[in-house]
């Protein structure tokens, strides 16, 4: 997501860049709102050329395939229809080449490993001009398959942008959103209807993501059928991370089903045999291999697309033309690549390949600002140069700066003026400062104000480039008082005042609401419920409780940093790198523990406010969930949802979320990851609530059994006596004993499971306790066992205490548990019924 960031700032440091006078120009990484830029541009369908200028007027974000914008056209000039361009039309605008250095190192890194050459994307008009003209038909085919080709988002033309460097396209700028994260108390049908098992609608809810599951799953089905099997990739939905390719359209508000587009086709990773980057890669692998594809990222079948368009030729009449150029397009894009997996022994015969590579090659260099037009023009006709250019930009570190003195004279002058002038000299380091100084104001590093401070000033710099490398986070809070102060503020003061202050506490869930719409997580009905609900007495409880909650989020930190002093301290022995060490895994293990000294005080807190109103029912969830690490935040938004359902589903959705979008990749919004943390946080208790509660009608009809639980004691206790009996005749041998010491939780969580199964009528508490005493009276029972065998003999009495504990807690807990986990895993009795 974007930064907020002074534009005027970014402005003036870029003029102060021009009046340094350097014979290079200023590196560039993106643009900010307000850019005017002028494009020559290759309309699609048809293929005509023309000229647009157009108004940057929002900055979307980037990802590995590129950065997006949202335009506005000011002007066109051509000499046939541009279709779909129009004067005052707002566009999203595509640069194929990411704004983050590190993202575009690596997705360039895995492209090279797999094709040998440059991201084609970037560097290859031809190349994106294929991809456009696939979509094209990818579109077509959508309005055979589902009646309509707005299913898919119309691209118009393709340019390149030769201050960034890269090709670019624009297409339709779709007004859209993800999804919303829905209330379900019926996963259990949700699951049966995923594995396309017969289930009773009525118990069917989540309709925008069965929409937009059966939706994506038929598309990708579509472009397997057409041949663009690479390109299905971006819609598989077991890679996670798809689903933020499918939007739906605002104005379908009203219809769960309706409105969906695919409007991502721009692969941003190389897929490689070796390096599955999502759960769904590996079938994807396979798949790609049994097609003859090792490596994979957009390549299609054109023949297969020839087939459906036989099939369906009245649909694509008008379309042979872009056929025959989308056949071109792909000869010159596939042969501009060594692709030793594709092209293997044709690298040792084929001089018109080889010719094919070096051409494209001079042309992504010149298109990246490598050469200038009179060098291009001599590399198209020496490969020996060409070859040699190549290789040198191989050298680490000094690659792209001899591609550059060899291939344009603006830097050559650069370079010379560098080493024969130390004025220029200065005004090239102060330059060079400016720009870095500039991405860190847009990456929200330093403020307006500080950024124009480095910028004049060589020794703030200084400070600053170390801090650098830490995340952005960090690097403001160690440099920037005033942010340190507002972090500290918000972490350790704000949440005491939020406690003892009920405006202040209402304001912020006006905040939180106000940004809930925002981020399409809160529809409008449910936010002006949310506000005629906010001064009963219920609600201020439970954000009193949020807010406890919140006051213990440093509890955890400052106690594992406590620790892991302590343990340095007390171990003087310890070099440096193994006190760092020993830091680092105390640090760690306290992150990835469920309980932790926070979720605890959070559990206490809880229990202590269902003591104090001796009322066990409005807090039973948060009761349970408050002592788990992260979970924990949802305790009460969960537990709101009987009385104030709206406020729940909001507080659990943004609790839930936000915390999955700090996971890179797939925890971007609406992809797979926030709903399926969504559904286990907030759907999954609602959904068991709902199953125990109609599991506890259907029980009511039966009597209560309890019986059965003394023998399933006995029962337990003779298997392990028998054990101990046969040890001690040396029937069997003391180590094969030991071998089966996972009996000792397995015996008591299958005796759990069978005291609940068999408790007929009892109540759920009635049965988890009866589950508890079996474990309790079947370790006693085996005591009193071990005692009279061992009577008279020489064994101590100690050891025997001690292991009677053991068994004491082991059993208990373990059958407990068994009898929880039975509940919660039986058949929803809906479903049952229903069947």
């Amino acid at each position: 997501m974007a930064v907020e960031y002074s534009i005027e700032t970014c402005n003036r440091l870029k003029e102060l860049f021009v009046s340094k006078g350097l014979h290079r120009p200023m590196r560039t990484d993106r643009f900010d709102p307000g850019t005017e830029l002028s494009y020559d541009v290759t309309g699609v369908f048809p293929a005509n050329e023309g000229k647009v200028r157009l108004n940057v007027e929002k900055f979307i974000g980037g990802g590995f395939a590129g950065q997006v914008y949202q335009v506005r056209i000011t002007y066109t000039e051509s000499d046939g229809p541009l279709a779909g361009l129009e004067v005052g039309g707002i566009y999203a605008m595509k640069i194929l080449i990411p704004p983050s250095r590190r993202a575009l190192v690596f997705r360039n890194v895995l492209y090279g490993i797999g094709f040998q050459g440059p991201f084609q994307l970037q560097t290859n008009p031809t190349a994106t001009r294929s991809g456009a003209l696939w979509q094209k038909f990818i579109r077509r085919a959508a309005r055979v398959k589902f009646g309509n080709e707005s299913a898919v988002n119309d691209i118009h033309a393709t340019f390149v942008d030769h201050q960034l460097g890269s090709c670019g396209e624009l297409s339709d700028w779709v007004e859209g959103r993800t999804w919303r994260l829905e209330v379900d108390d019926h996963l259990d049908a949700l699951k049966l209807w995923r594995k396309k098992k017969a289930v009773n609608e009525k118990f069917l809810n989540s309709p925008e993501f069965r929409a937009k599951h059966k939706f994506m799953h038929d598309f990708v089905k579509l472009l397997h059928e057409i041949g663009a099997h690479e390109f299905a990739r971006q819609y598989e939905w077991s890679t996670c991370k798809s689903q933020p390719n499918c939007l739906k359209l605002k104005e379908t508000e009203g219809d769960p089903v309706a409105g969906l587009v695919a409007v991502d086709f721009r692969a941003g990773l190389t897929l490689l045999p070796f390096l599955p980057m999502s759960p769904g890669d590996f079938k994807l692998i396979g798949n790609g291999i049994k097609r003859g594809s090792l490596v994979q990222f957009d390549r299609g079948n054109i023949k297969k697309l020839e087939r459906f368009m036989g099939e369906h030729r009245e649909d694509f009449l008008d379309m042979s033309d872009m056929l025959d150029e989308l056949k071109a397009d792909e000869r010159i894009y596939r042969d501009s690549l060594i692709d030793i997996t594709h092209n293997h022994v044709r690298l040792l015969y084929d001089r018109k390949l080889w010719s094919t590579i070096l051409d494209s090659a001079v042309t992504g260099w010149r298109l990246r600002n490598l050469l200038d037009d009179d060098s291009a023009e001599k590399l198209r006709t020496r490969k020996v140069s060409t070859i040699i250019f190549a290789i040198g930009g191989l050298i680490p570190f000094l690659g792209r700066a001899l591609r550059k003195t060899w291939g344009r004279a603006d830097w050559r002058k650069h370079y010379k003026k560098l080493l024969t002038n130390n004025e220029y000299f200065g005004h090239a380091v102060k330059a060079r400062i400016i720009e870095k100084t500039i991405g860190w104001h847009r990456a929200g590093r330093v403020t307006a104000e500080k950024a124009e401070t480095i910028a004049s000033s060589t020794l703030h710099f200084m400070y600053h480039f170390p801090l650098s490398i830490l995340p952005v986070g960090l690097h403001r809070f160690l440099s920037d008082s005033q942010f340190m102060k507002e972090k500290l503020f918000f972490i350790f003061v704000r949440p005491v005042k939020l406690y003892f202050n009920q405006q202040m506490r209402e304001q912020w869930l006006r905040d939180m609401i106000r940004d809930g719409q925002k981020k399409h997580i809160l529809m409008d009905d449910d936010a002006r419920t949310i506000l005629s609900q906010i001064d009963e007495p219920y609600i201020q409880k439970y954000l009193v409780s949020l807010v406890v909650h919140l006051l213990t989020l440093p509890v955890t930190q400052v106690v594992s940093v406590m620790v892991s002093w302590i343990y340095v301290r007390n171990h003087p022995e310890l070099t440096s790198g193994e006190a760092t060490v020993a830091v680092v895994a105390i640090l760690g293990l306290f992150q990835v523990t469920p309980i932790s000294p926070g979720s605890i005080c959070r559990g206490l807190y809880t229990t202590c406010l269902a003591i104090h109103d001796r009322n066990f029912k409005d807090y039973n969830i948060a009761l349970f969930l408050s002592y788990f690490k992260y979970v924990g935040y949802l305790a009460f938004p969960i537990q709101m949802a009987h009385h104030y359902p709206a406020l729940s589903r909001f507080m659990a959705g943004h609790w839930a979320t936000e915390a999955t979008h700090i996971v890179p990749v797939f925890g971007e919004r609406g992809a797979l990851l926030e709903h399926w943390v969504f559904s286990l946080f907030y759907n999954l208790p609602l959904t068991l609530r709902r199953r125990m509660r109609k599991r506890a009608e259907l029980r009511a009809t039966l009597a209560p059994r309890y019986w059965h639980a003394g023998l399933c004691a006995i029962a337990m206790a003779t298997v392990f006596g028998m054990f101990d009996h046969l040890q001690l005749q040396e029937i069997m041998q003391a180590n094969e004993v030991n071998g089966l010491w996972w009996l000792s939780f397995v015996m008591p969580l299958a005796m759990g499971a069978f005291v609940t199964l068999w408790c007929g009528g009892a109540t759920l508490g009635k049965r988890i306790i009866s589950a508890c005493l079996c474990g309790l009276s079947g370790s006693l029972i085996y005591t009193c066992i071990t005692v009279f065998q061992v009577y008279g003999s020489e064994i101590l009495p100690k050891p025997i205490i001690v292991a009677a504990v053991w068994r004491l807690f082991v059993f208990a807990i373990f059958a407990t548990i068994g009898a929880i986990v039975t509940e919660l895993k039986l058949p929803d009795p809906d479903l049952r019924l229903d069947a």
